[in-house]
């Protein structure tokens, strides 16, 4: 139910915001067209609800990151999973985890064309700020994901010319990217991950970049019900342990 909501929430919120009345879903359509028809009040074209459906796909389980864990914690108390998935995106909601596609499309628009780039980049590590759609704490090779949405990413361009031109900008940023990463921090093996193509991939649909988290949220929410209802089963507290490093000295009261 959490799945199908999150979703109808999401499409309802966007449309509130902007003065125009909620529309119900349809019976007919699947998960992504029907979000896509909620927010638009037009049947999306198959190319569009197919490149949400994938990008749902990609991101709905990733192992124990900091929003499945963040769930997994609170269903440990035996709490609700309705309280478990709703501590799970406060936690998606950082920067270092689902809000980084945003950041992404920022940064392409900054750059604006591909003689920009490697200033941009050099600059950028140059002030010490991490450059976003890079670099993953699990993966050190390209982002498996990436790869499924940079062809979904190529697919959308086609049939969306206005977004062609913006296409060929990321193919032509990642590649700088990439170079400049490997020679300013040898061996650290950043390369691309899902949030790169995840912003060509929801613009190219019509999404405003402050949709992009609750995207997120709405296709990880089922692997979040999942590790929920697998904590509950296991029936287990999560305690994780901590140790104190500070000072061990005898502690002095102070004027008395």
């Amino acid at each position: 139910m959490l799945v199908a909501r999150l979703p109808t929430i999401a499409a309802a919120y966007v449309r509130a915001a902007a003065g125009h009345e909620p529309i119900q879903p349809r019976t007919d359509l699947s998960l992504a067209a029907n979000f896509l028809y909620m927010l638009n009040g037009n049947e999306p074209s198959a190319i569009a609800a197919r490149a949400l459906d994938t990008y749902w796909v990609t991101v709905i389980d990733h192992g124990m990151n900091a929003s499945t864990f963040t769930a997994r914690v609170i269903a440990s108390t035996r709490s609700d999973i309705v309280s478990a998935v709703t501590g799970a995106i406060g936690a998606l909601k950082g920067l270092l985890h689902g809000g980084a596609p945003g950041p992404v499309r920022r940064h392409l628009r900054d750059i604006r064309t591909a003689a920009n780039a490697e200033g941009w980049v050099r600059q950028e590590l140059a002030a010490g700020r991490r450059i976003m759609g890079f670099g993953h704490r699990v993966y050190q090779v390209r982002d498996p994901r990436a790869e499924v949405l940079s062809r979904i990413a190529e697919e959308m361009a086609g049939a969306v010319l206005d977004d062609r031109e913006l296409f060929d900008l990321a193919r032509e940023v990642e590649t700088t990217v990439l170079r400049v990463l490997d020679e300013v921090k040898p061996g650290r093996h950043l390369r691309t991950n899902v949030e790169f193509y995840t912003a060509l991939v929801l613009q190219a649909i019509g999404l405003e970049p402050s949709m992009f988290v609750a995207m997120f949220a709405c296709g990880r929410c089922a692997g979040w019900c999942a590790h929920v209802i697998e904590q509950h089963a296991e029936d287990h507290l999560i305690r994780p342990q901590s140790e104190y490093v500070g000072p061990r000295e005898p502690f002095t009261a102070v004027g008395v």
